[in-house]
């Protein structure tokens, strides 16, 4: 539960904001169909955090635990200080795809998802821990609670959001987990 918890926390603050969030406001006013929208999130979110997600299991299964923590408190402090830059909005002035808004939806969220903050926190939590599945599940889990009400309120609540003091939030829960990683590290024993 753990696993679950911390994933889809660190993921949902690290979305606010983020570049798929912009995306998800532009789908929304774009398409105004949520449910499509939604649905190709998940879709799109569930692929591409799982494949982060096996490929953070493989890592920690070619490190010792000691390396591992470490490897997972530095990348955590890292992505602390990469939340504090502010992302581009995507081109919002693209031409409307004929293909639908779930297609559209899926394959630029799994795009826009590749090497994004979000992907990598998954990828680093499922090195951290054992539970592949919880920390899958908790990360899209996450995406989609910081997604959801973008989708479905648009911009009147994407304005309203306070972006600075999420990222700063974001910012601090990541050093925090990283700080953890990186205790356990110093409190095992060396070989």
């Amino acid at each position: 539960m753990e696993a679950f918890l911390i994933s889809l926390s660190t993921v949902a603050l690290a979305e606010m904001g983020d570049r798929t969030q912009l995306l998800a406001l532009i789908l929304a006013t774009r398409f105004r169909r949520p449910l499509p929208i939604l649905a190709g999130m998940l879709c799109a979110t569930l692929a591409n955090h799982a494949v982060a997600g096996l490929l953070g299991v493989w890592i920690a299964h070619q490190l010792s635990s000691r390396i591992l923590d470490g490897a997972v408190g530095v990348s955590m402090v890292v992505m602390a200080l990469w939340m504090l830059r502010p992302d581009a909005a995507p081109d919002e002035d693209a031409k409307p795809s004929r293909h639908g808004a779930f297609l559209t939806t899926l394959v630029t969220f799994f795009v826009a998802e590749i090497g994004d903050k979000t992907q990598i926190a998954t990828m680093a939590l499922a090195a951290g821990y054992s539970n592949l599945y919880a920390v899958v599940a908790g990360s899209s889990s996450g995406l989609l609670l910081a997604n959801a009400p973008v989708v479905f309120l648009g911009k009147i609540f994407a304005e309203r959001l306070p972006l600075r003091a999420l990222h700063y939030g974001s910012c601090l829960l990541m050093l925090v987990i990283g700080g953890v990683f990186l205790l356990r590290l110093w409190h095992q024993p060396a070989g």
